[in-house]
Order: structure tokens, then C-alpha cells, then sequence
């Protein structure tokens, strides 16, 4: 370092000025700090102000509109029954949110205030307590500086009087040599002259000479000295020259690097801590915020149109609900209320039977066109009403431009002619529809009226038929073949089937439709509940007057062996069997799902016992319930091995026909279809083919189902059901409806 040549009072002020600048910079360095906390304070201060407000906004928004559903009347009607209809729970998760965030945002604004800006505060104290400590150290150090400094100004003193002292002595010898050679050089030449001329000075001579000689000794000893005590004054200076050199190093390689780090102490770390603070207030705020945005995502993910309007009607059950039928007026004592059927009217109605049943056909067929009309616009209107428009995280995407975010009015998507020109296709699209609508509802409503008379004649006729009767004459009800199979189509992964409750408005829409000799289910398509289907099977069962299972073989039953079971069933009636052996091989092929509609044998045990196996009202019900689930549960596992095969009892059983992805094929007597389909034995050949005509296009439906133009000509083989061929179009081999064909030959 140059400033090391300079002279020691020099170095010492130059080291005491860079010093004093050093402690400058510390200073305001300190200060820049406070600056920086106090801006930071005041930010945040200011910060949790505008959190509180808003806070305190969002709160009266949610309260102003929370306080006027609260005085609604539906309000107080659903407050009862949380189970809300869907649109009006996405309402009440929007005010939800908006109250959640203005909890959020309070808390957001109390974090700051009694958290960072009290952090900032501390940290701010730290910064002034620790300069004052590194400076008190920091001036210990420069008066150790200065004190060694001094001690290596002293020092070099003692070595320049001593070196002075040195060089005089030196001198003084120098001369004393001299005098004494130039003294000996005299005394040579005097006694010289004096042998010449014989005489003798020798006692002089040696009287001069020994008092040179004493005085260069003396002077000779005197430098001796002097030289040693320069020598120790210079190896003292050398050496605390090099202390001290190396103490001022020390200083301001290390020292200086250590103060500032005193200074420096804790000042990132707290920082770092308060401003993380600060992120984790804001990150939850944002996962607060994303769980209540993902809660009402749910709900309208959720929205349940047809769940919404069945809820609809079960609140206002009193005003949906069909009032009591027409009674029959007697007039004048005429007491008869039914069709009469004799002759001469009989042949009159018969032909006005036929005529019903004729003009009712052409009448569904071109009703379900309108209706395949009205579906296909239906799909139209919602592909307009469900187009995803509603993306506008591009309006949101921050870049270095000035313009930091989008406009979303920008979107050539949302611009005024498009939206202009979707409406009105929309509106165009509702205008047709509506049309059909209203076509449809008329030729249905004229099929209503002509259905109930073709079905009240043909009752009246003899061929009539009540699905609420056990004697009807028919192996399996009506209502419980039917339900059954709409179960197999549509609800085998159904889960909570026959334990969650079927809308009550609905399930006696089912029955009152099957009371009235209709079959509400037979459409293939899932437009029913599959709960409220569910509820009519259960429900039949429960109206039966006589049990299933016999009461007087209540207590047999419940204590006895599944061998023993199986004898005590086929001492049963032959209809009572054949009906129990297809509901419990429905039940066993439902319980197969149950990893997805979670019913398995228990499970549909206790639905079913209480409905199939009532316990006499002189049992305990209590203690004789679990025994009549364990038995409900055992015929569910073991029906195979408890009923009678088809061989044994000839009836319909149930068929597996929607398993593993297969698709529905008509209900018929059991094995027609296989015989057809699988027959090892029969040909094409060997069957009594049957020409027929399309009188319509028809597209099929499943893979089962053949398609044919108006026209075609088809080969028929059998009649698969009332419904249905089996038949052949184009080599292919399928069900064609006979209600699309004219039958050529019979």
C-alpha cells in the first residue's frame, strides 16, 4: 500500500480521515435502509386501508342480496330442505364466495397491520441498534490504530537519535585516527633529525603516542556503543513497523468486511421473513379464493335441469300434483258405468277398436318423427346456448408493454355482429322449435285421448289387462317386467338404487300410467328417474294384498337351511315362483354392480325384505329383522340353486341383456331370439321367411337394430315381441319395428 512509505504522523491522519469517511458511508447506508423500511411500513399501511374497504364493500354486497332472499318465502322453504334446486345453490355459493372473500380480504388487511408493518418496524430498529454497535466498535478500533501508530512514531524517534548519535561518534573516531597518524608521521621526522645530529627525545615521543592512543580508545568505545544501542533502536523500529503494517492490512481486509456484516446483521434474514410473510398472506388468499371458486365451479358443473324441475314440483306438490279424476255422473238412476260390450254394440265396437288401433299407429309413427325433429333442434339450440365463449384468460396475460393487459372486448368473437348474428340464429332456432313444440304436443295429446278409449275398449273386450293385479293372467307384470328392464338398460350403475328415494311426483305418474294400462317406460331412452322407476317396482310389491313369501311361513322361513328354503318355495303357487325366481335374478345381476351403485346382496336385503317377507304384527320386529335380510340376502346369492330352472317350471326368467357392453334386445319368451341367433340345427332355409315393405325410413338405434329406407324390401323371420321382427335387410340379420313395415304375407 503507497500511503505505507508516508511518514507516520501523515499515515496516521490519512488512516483517522478514511476512517471518519468509512463511518459516512455506514450511516447513510443506515439511513437508505430506514428510508426503505418506512416506505415499506406506509405501503403496507396503506395496503391493508384498501383491504379493509373492499373488504368492508364485498361484505355489504353480500349482506344487501343475502337479506332479500332471507325475506323471501322460498327462502324459507328451502332453509328446511337444503336440498336446493341447482341454480339457485350456484347463487348461493356466488354470495358464499363474495363473503369468503371479504373475510379473506379483512384478514389480509389485519395481517398487514398487526404483522408486516410491525416486522418492518422491528427490522427497522434493528438497523439503528446495530450501526451504533458496529460504530462504537469501529471507533474502538481506529484509537487502537492510532495508539499503534504512535508507538511506530515514537520508536522510528528512538532509532533516528540513536543512528544520530551513531554517525557522530563514527566521525569523532574518523578524526582521532587521523590525528593520531598525522601525530605519528610528526614524531617519525622529529626523531629522525634528532639521531642526525645525536640527540635523544624518546621519552616525549612516547608520552604524545600513548595519549592519542587513549583517546582513540576512548572514542573508539563511545562509537561501539552508540552503534549498538542504533542497531537495537532500528530492529525495534523494523519491528513495529511491521506490526503495524500489518495491523492496518488486518483492518481493512477484514475488519472493515466484519463491521459491515455487525451492520448488516440479521437486516436480509428479518427482511426476507416479512416479505414472505406478506407472499403466504397473498398465496392463501389466492387458494382461498381458488376454493371457493372450485366449490362454485362444482355447482355449476352440477346444473341439473331435470333435477331442478322434479325439485320444482315437489315443492309445490299440492299445485303440480293431477287432480282426482272425473267421476261417472249417473243420470236419472242409471247406475252402469262401464263400456257396455253386448251385442248388438259389441260388432260396433270392434270395429271402432280396430279403427283406434290402426289410426293410433299412424299416429305414433309420425308423432316420433316430429318428435326426431324436435330432439335434432333441441341438440341445435343447446350446441348455440353451451358454445364455449366464456374463456377470457387472454385478457389477462401481463408483457413489458405498456398495454400490461388486453382489452376482452377486443375479442373478434364477442364483437357486435357476431353477437348480433348468434342471436338471432338463436332466436330463429327457438321459433322452429317451438313450432314442432307445439306439433308435437297436439298429436300427442290427440294419442292420449285415442290411446284411453282404444285401451278402455280394450279392456271392455276381454283383452284388457290390470299390471297392478297378480291374477292378470300374465307370467310377469307388466309393471315388473317393465321397470326391471328399465333398471337393466339405464341403472345398473346406479348407485343408492332402491335406497334413495324416487321423486314421490314422479313415481305416481309411473303407476297412475301403468293403472291406466300404459307403459310409461317403454321408450328407449333414459327419461325417467332411474330412483323414481325403482320406487314403482318397490311400490307394487308393497300393494300386493297377499306377500310373496307367506306370512304363515313367516317363522319356517327365518330358520331354516338354503336346501330347506328351496323346498319350502316350490310348495309355493306356480305364478308366485315364476315371479319371484325373475326378481331375484334381476337382484342377484344388479348386486354384481354393486363396486358402482354400492348395493350388494345386503344391501338390496334390507331394501327388499321389509316389501318382500313383512313380519306378523305378533313377531318382534326388532329382533326378526336381521333374519329376514340374512334370508332376503341368501336367496339374492343361491337363487340359481333355490328356484326351479325354465325346465323344470316353464315360464319367462330374466335375461342378462345389457351385461359387458351388449345391447338390449327385446323382452320374449326366453331362448325365441337364441334359437334364432345361435340354433346350431337351423338355416335360414329351415325358417318360414315372411316378405314385408318399409313404409319409412328408420335408423336403428343399437347395433341390434337394422336401418332401411321407406321401401326396402325385408325378409322376416319371427316375431320377436309385439314390437318387434326378427328379420334380415341387405344380408344383415336384426330387429326391424313392426309398426315401420307392412306385412306382406302372413
Amino acid at each position: 500500500m503507497s500511503c505505507f512509505h508516508l511518514s507516520p504522523e501523515t499515515l496516521c491522519e490519512i488512516l483517522s480521515l478514511k476512517i471518519m469517511t468509512m463511518f459516512r458511508c455506514l450511516e447513510q447506508q443506515s439511513e437508505s435502509r430506514l428510508q426503505l423500511l418506512q416506505d415499506l411500513q406506509e405501503f403496507f399501511r396503506r395496503k391493508a386501508e384498501l383491504q379493509l374497504e373492499y373488504s368492508r364493500g364485498l361484505e355489504k354486497l353480500a349482506e344487501r342480496y343475502s337479506a332479500k332472499i332471507r325475506t323471501s318465502r322460498e327462502h324459507q322453504h328451502l332453509k328446511k330442505d337444503q336440498n336446493l334446486i341447482s341454480t339457485v345453490n350456484c347463487w348461493y355459493l356466488v354470495l358464499e364466495q363474495t363473503r369468503r372473500e371479504s373475510r379473506d380480504h379483512a384478514t389480509l388487511s389485519d395481517i398487514y397491520n398487526n404483522n408486516v408493518i410491525v416486522r418492518l418496524a422491528h427490522v427497522g430498529e434493528d438497523v439503528i441498534r446495530l450501526f451504533k454497535k458496529s460504530k462504537d466498535i469501529g471507533v474502538q478500533m481506529h484509537e487502537e490504530l492510532v495508539k499503534v501508530t504512535n508507538e511506530l512514531y515514537t520508536v522510528m524517534k528512538t532509532y533516528h537519535m540513536y543512528h544520530t548519535e551513531s554517525l557522530s561518534a563514527e566521525s569523532k573516531l574518523k578524526e582521532a585516527e587521523k590525528q593520531e597518524e598525522k601525530h605519528i608521521g610528526k614524531a617519525n621526522d622529529i626523531s629522525s633529525s634528532l639521531l642526525r645530529y645525536g640527540l635523544d627525545e624518546r621519552p616525549q615521543r612516547r608520552s604524545s603516542v600513548k595519549k592519542m592512543e587513549k583517546m582513540k580508545e576512548k572514542r573508539q568505545a563511545k562509537y561501539s556503543e552508540n552503534k549498538l544501542k542504533c542497531t537495537k533502536a532500528r530492529n525495534d523500529y523494523l519491528l513495529n513497523l511491521a506490526a503495524t503494517n500489518a495491523l492496518v492490512v488486518k483492518y481493512y481486509i477484514h475488519d472493515v468486511s466484519d463491521m459491515i456484516d455487525c451492520c448488516d446483521l440479521g437486516y436480509h434474514a428479518s427482511l426476507a421473513r416479512t416479505l414472505r410473510t406478506y407472499l403466504s398472506a397473498e398465496y392463501s388468499l389466492e387458494t382461498s379464493r381458488h376454493e371457493g371458486l372450485d366449490l362454485l365451479e362444482g355447482a355449476v358443473d352440477a346444473m341439473d335441469i331435470r333435477g331442478d324441475k322434479l325439485k320444482f314440483m315437489d315443492t309445490h306438490s299440492q299445485i303440480f300434483c293431477p287432480p282426482a279424476c272425473f267421476d261417472y255422473q249417473p243420470h236419472m238412476g242409471d247406475e252402469v258405468c262401464q263400456v257396455s260390450a253386448q251385442q248388438p254394440v259389441q260388432t260396433e265396437l270392434l270395429m271402432r277398436h280396430h279403427q283406434l288401433q290402426s289410426r293410433l299407429a299412424t299416429l305414433k309413427i309420425e308423432n316420433e318423427e316430429v318428435r326426431k325433429t324436435l330432439d335434432a333442434t333441441m341438440q341445435t339450440l343447446q350446441d348455440m346456448l353451451t358454445v364455449e365463449d366464456f374463456d377470457v384468460s387472454d385478457a389477462f396475460q401481463h408483457s413489458q408493454s405498456t398495454e400490461s393487459v388486453k382489452s376482452a372486448s377486443s375479442d373478434s368473437y364477442m364483437s357486435k355482429a357476431n353477437i348480433s348474428k348468434r342471436r338471432a340464429n338463436q332466436q330463429e332456432t327457438e321459433g322452429f322449435y317451438f313450432t314442432k313444440y307445439k306439433e308435437y304436443l297436439n298429436g300427442s295429446n290427440l294419442i292420449v285421448k285415442l290411446q284411453a278409449k282404444h285401451d278402455l275398449l280394450k279392456q271392455t273386450l276381454g283383452e284388457g289387462r290390470n299390471v297392478f293385479l297378480t291374477d292378470s293372467g300374465q307370467p310377469i307384470p307388466v309393471v315388473v317386467e317393465s321397470c326391471v328392464r328399465y333398471i337393466n338398460l339405464y341403472g345398473l350403475q346406479q348407485q343408492g338404487i332402491f335406497r334413495v328415494p324416487g321423486s314421490q311426483v314422479e313415481v305416481n305418474d309411473i303407476k297412475n300410467a301403468f293403472e291406466r294400462g300404459e307403459d310409461p317406460l317403454v321408450d328407449d331412452q333414459a327419461d325417467h328417474d332411474i330412483n323414481s322407476a325403482a320406487g314403482v317396482l318397490k311400490l307394487y310389491f308393497r300393494g300386493l294384498e297377499s306377500p310373496l313369501f307367506p306370512k304363515e311361513r313367516f317363522l319356517d322361513l327365518i330358520s331354516i337351511t338354503t336346501h330347506q328354503l328351496q323346498q319350502i318355495i316350490v310348495t309355493l303357487q306356480r305364478p308366485v315362483i315364476i315371479v319371484m325366481r325373475y326378481l331375484f335374478a334381476f337382484l342377484n345381476h344388479l348386486s354384481q354392480y354393486s363396486d358402482e351403485n354400492m348395493m350388494d346382496p345386503y344391501n338390496l336385503a334390507i331394501c327388499f325384505g321389509p316389501t318382500l317377507m313383512p313380519i306378523p304384527d305378533d313377531q318382534d320386529p326388532v329382533s326378526c329383522q336381521a333374519h329376514v335380510n340374512e334370508v332376503i340376502k341368501t336367496i339374492i346369492i343361491h337363487h340359481e340353486a333355490i328356484f326351479p330352472t325354465q325346465r323344470e317350471l316353464e315360464g319367462p326368467v330374466y335375461e342378462k341383456c345389457m351385461t359387458g357392453g351388449e345391447e338390449y334386445c327385446p323382452h320374449s319368451e326366453p331362448g325365441a331370439l337364441d334359437e334364432v341367433d345361435n340354433g346350431p340345427n337351423t338355416s335360414d332355409e329351415e325358417l318360414e321367411q315372411i316378405e314385408a315393405i318399409a313404409k319409412f325410413d328408420y335408423v336403428g338405434r343399437s347395433p341390434r337394430e337394422l336401418s332401411f329406407k321407406k321401401g326396402a324390401s325385408l325378409l322376416l323371420y319371427l316375431r320377436a315381441s309385439e314390437d318387434w321382427w326378427e328379420g334380415r335387410h341387405n344380408g344383415v340379420d336384426g330387429l326391424i319395428p313392426h309398426q315401420y313395415i307392412v306385412v306382406q304375407d302372413m
